[in-house]
């Protein structure tokens, strides 16, 4: 099978298009040929070297895979072939999503929602897992409660915003002026131009000095000692990003928050929650760019330009 392989760790450019023997199916694993797979921050750590300690050269990467099965295991009986399915691969767990071919255990398969593309469904698997994980099983957002998502244009906070609105939250977002619009339309209730604004001062306005009863950060910085200033008593702040600065979190303290720090773990129920929410269209994927797998150098460097509506998608079967 063609497969894109990281050679070395560094740019866009150290990837390579290989030709490597087709995965082996375990009894409980099922063989997925490989439709479409995604570009997530993630990709782009484990290019650089970030996790160099945790990931063994030469490595196919990559993490969402949208396809259809092309082989089961003897002892699985939840798939057949020609089922199409999704799921976000094993983090670290072995060779990833940018190839013709992946396998995977089945307790981290779902079926792909009817209603939605192949590259559509690989845009939201691995950050609609996150998602779900962050705002419904860590913080607990209820119906009638008030979120804030920072990067409400990005592919995270592009599903957040929606799941967070199909929960019955009130949703205020940050973005970039030129995408408050798109940020709207997703379910967004106040877009905060976080280049004209302060979302601090922002959200004290927004919410007449109440706060938000959550935080959800996809940008790091300064997020984790500053959103307590807009946290309501026992608020809670949900971080999906690995930050080594030190923040001073005092202010937490004042306000009986709680912190969670979330690392995306993979199943099958999370994927299938989600797609009951696809398939009511209450969440729709948002597919920025989309590049052939041959070219996800390319894609690579695009990503990393930033001011994306949505994820970047690697075409791998056309």
């Amino acid at each position: 099978m063609k497969a894109v392989v990281l050679t070395r760790f560094g740019g866009p450019d150290a990837f390579e298009l290989r030709e490597v023997p087709v995965p082996a199916t375990g009894p409980r694993q099922v063989r997925v040929r490989v439709h479409a797979t995604a570009l997530n921050p993630l990709d782009s750590q484990i290019r650089r070297g970030d996790y160099a300690d945790q990931v063994e050269l030469p490595a196919i990467i990559g993490h969402d895979v949208s396809g259809v099965v092309d082989q089961i295991g003897s002892d699985v009986t939840e798939f057949r072939v020609g089922d199409e399915v999704y799921y976000t691969a094993r983090i670290f767990g072995g060779p990833g999503s940018y190839a013709e071919y992946h396998v995977a255990d089945v307790d981290i398969v779902a079926r792909k929602p009817v209603n939605i593309s192949h590259a559509e469904a690989a845009s939201v698997s691995l950050v609609g897992v996150t998602v779900w994980e962050g705002l419904v099983e860590r913080a607990g957002l209820q119906v009638t409660e008030t979120v804030l998502i920072h990067g409400g244009a990005g592919g995270v906070g592009a599903i957040a915003v929606q799941v967070a609105k199909a929960i019955g939250a009130r949703v205020l977002a940050t973005a970039r002026g030129s995408d408050a619009a798109f940020v709207e339309g997703l379910g967004a209730s106040a877009v905060i131009d976080f280049e004209r604004e302060d979302y601090v001062e922002a959200v004290n306005r927004l919410t007449d000095g109440k706060g938000v009863d959550v935080v959800l950060d996809t940008l790091g910085r300064d997020t984790l000692s500053r959103s307590p200033r807009i946290l309501r008593e026992d608020g809670r702040v949900v971080t999906l990003v690995d930050t080594a600065m030190p923040q001073n979190l005092i202010d937490a303290w004042g306000r009986n928050a709680t912190y969670h720090f979330v690392f995306s773990r993979q199943n099958s129920s999370k994927l299938d929650a989600l797609t009951r929410l696809i398939e009511r269209g209450l969440v729709v994927p948002q597919v920025g760019m989309e590049f052939p797998l041959d070219e996800v150098a390319r894609a690579h460097a695009r990503s990393e330009e930033g001011r994306i509506k949505g994820k970047i998608v690697l075409r791998v079967r056309l």
